[in-house]
């Protein structure tokens, strides 16, 4: 290992030969580009190309498609050159085809050019559909045109998934390189239209709210903050989208739901990242007990209609959407996995208990805290298969309504599923003077440091008293759905551009 210049970052040596390769080999192809201008073959002139079908529908409706003119695009992967007829596999978004090119075919002029191409140029070809006497399906070239030179070369650390590093700051390669990473990608973009299409087939309508707040709340969360030049104000990127939506319920819309981007400034994990997506939904005249009903029937039926199956192996365990999802409530998960029965216990005993594993708290918790801490200690981990978590204490949901039956508790419930939370969810709390009430204990939690506690907002308290009906809603986290049900183990799998730390020569 050589240091650089300013003798503080370590240079790997190999990392030095493989830039002054790359360079090398980018020179390269800029003469080869020049010498396509300076025949009047500029590439990048083309405006468009014909498309007319995909490597899919080739292969998948190959019976009716042999011997019948395609014309299809993507880019060049790989190249067997035999020496007049070649080889060549190209990708388009729906997978790879082989293009056997020959120069009695395509002439001697347009092969000779054909043979300067380099791995990495997207091509357009124009030909009919046969299968190899290997039994391959391919497309045999009459015409082959180059619409677009790549100037560098795709690396070769990408295969086999081992730069992750690289490969989240620099998606556009994963993608070209990695056909599963483009598979996990378009799984996202159908979990979310499933999504959609259920809760549409429910009459939910779809809304949006403000990403750009005065008060950052529904969430304990801290949040990023902006200033607008024009209002001179501090703003808020939100952190959560609750607080509008029940402004919505109390407008009479019944059924609301956002698909959205929320930011929370907080760290970066295999969990985490600062800005993620969220689903949040309100439905007027029921309570968390139908969101549960709600919530296990839409996850059951995304996975059935991305996946074919409502069983999904996720780190090689097996997850079963098909039965009926447990529910235990917080104070029996407690009992369950750490043998602490919190119900005998008051606040000192509960303070004593959390002493003794070294969890962390502060004079101002209270006994709601406490269970908390110890479900998230002793508990979380072992909430494999699916459980909704039942009934909170107050102290940590200060939106959701109490229990009737116990008022230390509220109606609140999350989704755990392989040990994640997979979604949070209430009976709304609708009475603005317990929910006043509440706003000022978060307010007492911020005096004492807690940058994660909410601020009063008054003019959401001022649409509650209004008057808001039974309500019941829930949030679920879009990119820890799709981990689960893509099989990736970290948040920036499911992610196209994760947050990452900037390198200095970005800088």
């Amino acid at each position: 290992m050589i240091m650089a210049d300013d003798n503080t970052t370590p240079v790997n040596p190999e990392e030095i030969e493989e830039v002054q390769d790359t360079n090398a080999l980018r020179q390269i192809r800029i003469d080869k580009l020049d010498a396509l201008k300076a025949a009047g073959q500029d590439p990048f002139k083309i405006t468009t190309a014909e498309q007319l079908n995909t490597a899919a529908e080739i292969i998948e409706c190959f019976d009716a498609m042999e011997n019948t003119d395609v014309s299809i695009c993507g880019r060049i992967m790989t190249w067997r050159d035999m020496g007049k007829a070649n080889f060549i596999d190209i990708h388009d978004r729906t997978g790879r085809m082989q293009i056997y090119v020959r120069v009695n075919d395509i002439g001697e002029d347009t092969f000779a050019e054909f043979k300067k191409w380099d791995i990495g140029d997207i091509v357009e070809v124009k030909g009919f559909v046969f299968r190899t006497r290997r039994g391959e399906i391919s497309v045999h070239a009459k015409q082959i045109r180059l619409l677009s030179k790549s100037l560098l070369p795709l690396p070769e650390k990408f295969h086999g998934l081992k730069d992750t590093d690289t490969r989240y700051r620099q998606r556009y390669i994963d993608l070209i390189v990695n056909p599963e990473v483009k598979q996990n990608f378009i799984k996202r973009s159908l979990i979310i239209r499933e999504i959609r299409n259920r809760l549409d087939e429910q009459n939910f309508i779809e809304v949006e709210t403000p990403m750009l707040v005065p008060i950052a709340g529904g969430a304990a969360a801290r949040p990023f903050t902006t200033h607008h030049n024009s209002l001179d104000e501090d703003l808020f990127l939100r952190i959560s989208l609750e607080l509008y939506h029940k402004r919505l319920i109390v407008g009479g819309l019944e059924r609301v739901y956002e698909i959205g981007r929320v930011f929370r400034n907080e760290g970066l994990s295999v969990r985490h990242n600062p800005e993620f997506t969220l689903l949040e939904l309100y439905q007027a005249y029921t309570d968390y007990n139908g969101m549960m009903d709600l919530v296990e029937d839409l996850i059951r039926t995304v996975a059935v209609k991305v996946l074919g199956t409502p069983v999904v192996t996720y780190d090689g365990v097996e997850i079963d959407f098909s039965k009926p999802f447990e529910r235990l409530t917080m104070v029996d998960a407690v009992k369950k996995y750490a043998d602490i029965d919190f119900d005998t216990l008051d606040l000192e005993g509960a303070k004593a208990l959390a002493k003794q594993p070294d969890i962390e708290f502060e004079a101002i918790h209270k006994k709601g805290d406490f269970l908390n801490f110890f479900f998230e200690k002793y508990a979380e981990e072992h909430l494999t298969q699916p459980v909704f978590i039942l009934d909170h204490p107050v102290e940590i949901s200060p939106l959701a309504k109490r229990k009737p039956s116990n008022p230390d508790y509220t109606e609140r419930f999350e989704l755990f599923i392989t040990g994640r939370e997979i979604a949070n969810a209430f009976s709304e709390l609708n009475d603005p003077i317990d929910q006043r009430g509440r706003f000022e204990a978060q307010e007492i939690l911020r005096a004492a440091g807690d940058v994660e506690a909410n601020k009063t907002d008054e003019d959401f308290l001022t649409a509650l008293e209004y008057g808001m009906p039974p309500t019941g809603g829930i949030g679920i986290g879009i990119d820890r759905l799709t981990m689960l049900l893509t099989d990736s183990h970290s948040i920036r799998d499911v992610l196209l551009f994760p947050t990452m730390k900037r390198l200095p020569t970005d800088l």
